[in-house]
């Protein structure tokens, strides 16, 4: 029997811990509702502190509530986190014919400037973005991808789009792990052994990559139509109640956050 991988970080990471987080056992549907408030909240107030306490608060819930060890979590973040700042870099600085600002830097036609407003905006749409992140990790660490295309369906979304959304995310771990094998097996033959090599390698490992997916595609198919599929896909749903105590604790969560961004200003 194949074992489960545990990546240290990946899709493959967030659905394995999304099908053990302790949170799984919570209505899907109070799931979704409960980040997209959270989401909205955060992004509508645009207080640092609040998103602040998003970051840090979702951060604990994935830890403790999810399962995720600190090492792993850093590292599914590390990306967003990347992506982030170099956004905000480019609101921080600004362009101009003529040295202005707290600093410049001459790039002969213009220069490079940052004020502290800048600096200021730049950090708060850091954290903001960040606070978004952490939140869609909580959806994405705490409901495998089965469960959230049910609750997509109990909210009357067209079946086609549902069904499209789990199969192609079930079809990304084929792909990925056909993929793993024939990068190791490059590297065995020393198809990494200096840059151009790397390059040709990176090319024949993704043209025969397109070629097998296509050929899994159609084995998968048959495999499905074999077992009785004609078109419709059904979607096992477990019944999860939503108890008192969970909806008191979002409202007393948003009020506070409510709250922090009135005492900050």
């Amino acid at each position: 029997m194949r074992r489960h991988k545990r990546h240290s970080h990946g899709v493959t990471s967030i659905d394995f811990y999304a099908c053990q987080s302790r949170l799984r056992r919570w209505n899907g549907c109070y799931k979704v509702c409960s980040v997209a408030v959270i989401l909205t909240v955060c992004l509508v107030l645009d207080n640092p502190w609040a998103s602040v306490l998003v970051i840090l608060t979702m951060g604990l819930i994935n830890l403790r509530g999810n399962g995720v060890s600190l090492c792993i979590y850093l590292g599914l973040l590390k990306i967003p986190i990347a992506f982030l700042m170099l956004g905000s870099l480019a609101v921080a600085f600004g362009i101009s014919s003529y040295p202005v600002g707290s600093m410049s830097i001459s790039l002969h036609w213009f220069y490079l400037y940052i004020t502290r407003e800048t600096l200021i905006k730049a950090l708060q749409l850091f954290l903001r973005a960040m606070g978004a992140v952490s939140v869609l990790y909580l959806l994405a660490l705490s409901t495998p991808a089965s469960e959230l295309a049910a609750v997509l369906r109990s909210m009357h979304m067209p079946k086609l789009l549902t069904e499209l959304m789990h199969m192609i995310y079930r079809f990304i771990f084929i792909l990925m792990d056909v993929q793993q094998d024939m990068k190791t097996a490059a590297v065995s033959r020393l198809g990494d052994a200096d840059f151009k090599t790397s390059c040709t390698t990176f090319g024949q490992i993704g043209g025969n990559l397109l070629i097998l997916s296509l050929k899994k595609a159609n084995t998968y198919y048959d495999a499905m139509v074999s077992r009785g599929y004609e078109g419709d896909f059904p979607i096992w749903e477990e019944q999860k109640s939503v108890k008192v105590w969970q909806i008191i604790l979002l409202g007393l969560y948003i009020g506070v956050l409510l709250a922090v961004a009135v005492i900050s200003k």
